[in-house]
C-alpha cells in the first residue's frame, strides 16, 4: 500500500470517536485471526488483552500516529499557501484502511457483512466508554460524597436503551446530550415510540444548531432585561417540597404592548431559550444536589388574575405559541405540575374550549384553581419558599422583591461550585449491570445511589 495514500486516507476520515474506536477493535480482531491461524497449536486461543501489548501492533499504532501528525502538518502548510483538499471518504477507502489494503474491491454481501460489524463493534465501544464512568463513579465514592437517589424504571431503561443505540447507529448522539434522563424525557413525548422519538429528536439537534442554542451564552446579551420583568413579571422562586424548582408568571399583569416596545419577540425568544438552557445547566442540577435525587421538572404557577378573552391580543396569541412550540419541540416534558390560580370566568370558559385541544396526560398535570388557593399551594411548598402575594412568607425584600431575586439553591455557592465541577450528573447503568446488582425490585424499578466526590 502507497504510505501517501494511506496518510491522505487517514487525514480526511471524518469519524468520531466511536467509529475510530471500532475500527480499531475491528483491526484488533484480524490481528488476532492470523496470529491464530498462524500458530503451530490449532486450538491455541488469543488473548485480546495480551495482544494489546503485541510490539507489532503498538509499532504500527506508532507508525499511523506519526504519519498522521506527518499529514496534518503538510496539510497546514499548504492551508496558508491558499490550498486544500477536501473530498468525501467512500466506505470503500474506510473498509480499504481497516482491513489493510488499497483500492478494496468487495462483493454487495461482504459489504454489508463488513459494515454490519464494523457497526456492532460501534456499539461495543460506546458500551464500554458508558461502562467506564460507571466504574470512576464507584471509585469516587471512597471519598467525602453526595448521594443522589436515581430511579430507573426497568421498562424505560430499556426503552432508553433501545433509542440510544437507533441514534448511536444513525450518528445523533452527541457526547452532550448522551444522557439517560433526556432520552426518557423525548420518549415520553412520543409515548414511546422509537421511529417518532428518533424524528423529533432529530430535528431538536438541527434546530439547536440553527438557532444558535450551544452559543447562546457567549452571542447573546438580553440587556432590557429589568424592563421585560416590569412589563412581563415572571421567573423563579424557591422550590416546592419535592426539591424541583418553582417558576412563576404573573399573566394578569402582562402588558404585550408595553413589551413588544422595548423588546421584539424574536429577541424575546432568544431570552427564553437562554434561561431554559442556564435552567438544564445551573438549576436542574443544584436542585438534585440539594434534593439528593435527579430534579429535572419545575413546578409552574400562573396568576391568571383579570385575565379575558379580551387579554388574548393577535400579539399576545403569537409570542404564547411560539414559545409552547419552542418548549414542546426542544424541552419535552419538563412541567410536572401547573397551577393556574385567580382563575376568574372568563379565563375559565377560555380554559374549557382550549382544554379539549390539549393531550389528556397534559391536562392532567393542569390544576385550575380559583381565589382560595393558598391551602393547596401550601401543601406543596412551603410557606417559605412561597411569594407574599401568592400566600407564603418570603418577600425577598432586600433583592427588590421576589419576581426579582431568582431565590433558589442555585444561587448558593457551594452548591454552585459542585455543579460547575460536575457532581450533580447521574452514573448511568446498564441494565445488565442493574439486574447482576440486584438492585431491581419487585414493582420493577431500579434504585440506585450515585456517589458524587466533593
Amino acid at each position: 500500500m502507497d504510505p501517501d495514500s494511506v496518510k491522505s486516507t487517514l487525514s480526511n476520515l471524518a469519524f468520531g470517536n466511536v467509529m475510530a474506536a471500532a475500527a480499531r477493535d475491528y483491526k484488533k480482531d484480524l490481528l488476532a485471526q492470523e496470529k491464530a491461524q498462524s500458530s503451530t497449536s490449532v486450538n491455541q486461543e488469543v488473548d485480546l488483552d495480551e495482544l494489546m501489548d503485541d510490539p507489532e501492533l503498538e509499532k504500527l499504532h506508532a507508525d499511523r500516529i506519526a504519519a498522521l501528525k506527518k499529514e496534518a502538518e503538510k496539510r497546514e502548510a499548504l492551508k496558508r499557501q491558499g490550498h486544500g483538499e477536501y473530498r468525501e471518504i467512500s466506505e470503500g477507502d474506510f473498509l480499504g484502511e481497516v482491513t489493510g489494503t488499497s483500492d478494496i474491491d468487495v462483493s454487495e454481501e461482504e459489504r454489508k457483512t463488513t459494515m454490519g460489524s464494523l457497526k456492532k463493534a460501534a456499539l461495543s465501544a460506546s458500551n464500554k466508554f458508558r461502562n467506564s464512568f460507571t466504574k470512576k463513579g464507584r471509585r469516587s465514592s471512597k471519598v467525602m460524597s453526595v448521594e443522589i437517589e436515581d430511579v430507573h424504571d426497568a421498562e424505560e431503561l430499556q426503552a432508553v436503551d433501545a433509542l440510544r443505540q437507533a441514534l448511536i447507529l444513525e450518528e445523533l448522539l452527541p457526547a452532550k446530550h448522551d444522557d439517560y434522563h433526556m432520552m426518557l424525557r423525548f420518549l415520553k413525548a412520543r409515548k414511546f415510540d422509537i421511529e417518532k422519538t428518533k424524528q423529533l429528536w432529530s430535528d431538536m439537534l438541527q434546530w439547536r444548531k440553527e438557532f444558535g442554542t450551544d452559543t447562546i451564552f457567549e452571542d447573546f446579551e438580553f440587556k432590557e432585561h429589568e424592563e421585560v420583568v416590569q412589563y412581563y413579571p415572571q421567573g423563579y422562586h424557591g422550590v416546592d417540597k419535592d426539591g424541583r424548582p418553582v417558576y412563576i408568571e404573573r399573566i394578569g399583569l402582562v402588558d404585550a404592548t408595553k413589551l413588544l416596545q422595548v423588546t421584539t419577540m424574536d429577541r424575546y425568544i432568544k431570552y427564553h431559550v437562554k434561561e431554559f438552557e442556564r435552567t438544564f445547566d445551573v438549576k436542574f442540577p443544584s436542585c438534585s444536589i440539594a434534593a439528593k435525587k435527579h430534579i429535572d421538572q419545575s413546578t409552574t404557577i400562573l396568576d391568571v388574575q383579570g385575565v379575558g378573552l379580551k387579554s388574548f391580543t393577535k400579539a399576545a396569541r403569537e409570542l404564547i405559541t411560539r414559545l409552547q412550540k419552542t418548549d414542546g419541540d426542544n424541552y419535552p416534558e419538563t412541567l410536572n405540575r401547573m397551577f393556574i390560580i385567580n382563575a376568574g370566568s372568563g379565563f375559565r370558559m377560555l380554559w374549557n374550549s382550549v382544554k379539549s385541544f390539549l393531550d389528556p396526560k397534559t391536562t392532567a398535570k393542569i390544576h385550575v384553581l380559583g381565589n382560595k388557593y393558598q391551602s393547596k399551594l401550601l401543601e406543596i411548598i412551603d410557606e417559605s419558599e412561597l411569594p407574599e402575594f401568592l400566600g407564603g412568607t418570603c418577600t425577598c425584600a432586600d433583592q427588590g422583591g421576589c419576581m426579582r431575586s431568582d431565590k433558589g439553591p442555585w444561587k448558593d455557592p457551594e452548591i454552585l461550585k459542585m455543579v460547575q465541577n460536575g457532581e450533580h450528573k447521574c452514573t448511568k447503568k446498564s441494565q445488565a449491570e442493574s439486574i447482576e446488582e440486584k438492585t431491581i425490585s419487585e414493582d420493577e424499578t431500579v434504585l440506585s445511589k450515585v456517589p458524587l466526590a466533593l
